[in-house]
């Protein structure tokens, strides 16, 4: 039997103590340092945006005071967005936040960013090409509680139109919720749903002003975020048509004074929170970078109706 005398133990405790040290200089060794974080988006001309952009600024800042922050729009351009990313990889980010432009679209983009070392988190609407989380509103359920809202208002009968936009997953999954609620209704029709606004006021004018004039009877419009609203609002005061009400998805500062308009057709948006999104996402993507994981890939962020009725209590955005 071995003996281990006291300057043995001594001499081995002394070794486990430097190699206690040596792993915590490696274990903080490789803790990444948040230098560089990027954000593309669909449009900073949106107040959506630019409260995700302020959020994730916000959030890296307080990770790293001297962190290098930029937000690009991407006017919901693939190619544009796909010389961004291009771009960021050039400059050694190391978090892209990447709200797509097309969903499907940017993959190769993305795969390039991988390849670079880059950790990317989809923001706002999902991506393919690998992403290494995704944090969005719950956009299914804001559509559905638009479609319900629309349901209950119409008592279940009228023909309805859907001012679509984007091919981006917030989009597609908003309207597929709304379209499911609606479809619960076998007297209520969807008329049009095709029609791509692009997201935008001037877009929403344009497509509301063409089916104001090919459809005489319009009960109800359903538009994926509150600029299309805000758009189809004008085009409706243009044609002076009253006969229907628009909700929208945003919960932005500029629906509220619609809202408030008794004369506004805008009856109610699902609102979200893009400041607490983005936060959310730099946190997330930070944690990935040290090796840390989300539970689930994707992180949704709930949302609720706000309509004329309680929007005097409606707290608006996160900041």
């Amino acid at each position: 039997m071995s003996i281990i005398t006291f300057s043995e133990i001594g001499r081995l405790t002394s070794i486990g103590l430097f190699l206690t040290g040596v792993l915590s200089v490696q274990t903080f060794a490789e803790t990444k340092k948040l230098d560089s974080v990027a954000l593309t988006v669909g449009d900073l001309g949106n107040p959506f945006f630019v409260q995700i952009a302020h959020g994730a600024e916000a959030e890296s800042k307080h990770i790293n005071g001297k962190v290098k922050f930029t937000a690009l729009s991407s006017n919901y351009d693939v190619n544009t967005q796909t010389n961004q990313i291009d771009n960021f990889v050039s400059s050694n980010t190391n978090l892209l936040l990447l709200g797509a432009a097309d969903s499907k679209g940017i993959a190769p983009a993305v795969m390039r960013a991988k390849q670079a070392g880059i950790t990317v988190v989809a923001v706002d609407v999902g991506a393919e090409g690998g992403v290494d989380a995704t944090v969005t509103s719950n956009n299914k359920q804001a559509g559905t509680k638009d479609g319900a809202f629309v349901a209950d208002r119409l008592k279940g009968k009228g023909q309805i139109v859907v001012v679509n936009g984007p091919p981006v997953t917030a989009v597609t999954d908003r309207v597929e919720g709304f379209v499911e609620e609606i479809k619960k209704h076998p007297d209520l029709k969807i008329v049009s749903q095709d029609q791509n606004a692009g997201g935008s006021r001037d877009g929403g004018l344009r497509v509301m002003s063409d089916l104001l004039t090919a459809l005489p009877k319009i009960d109800a419009v359903f538009a994926i975020n509150d600029p299309t609203a805000i758009g189809c609002d004008l085009a409706a005061k243009q044609a002076q048509r009253k006969d229907f009400f628009i909700v929208g998805v945003d919960g932005s500062p500029d629906i509220v004074p619609f809202l408030k308009d008794s004369g506004s057709l805008i009856a109610a948006t699902a609102a979200q929170d893009p400041y607490l999104m983005a936060e959310e996402a730099v946190k997330i993507g930070y944690n990935i970078m040290q090796g840390k994981k989300p539970k689930e890939p994707l992180t949704l962020i709930p949302v609720g109706l706000i309509t004329k009725e309680n929007v005097d209590r409606y707290a608006g955005w996160t900041k």
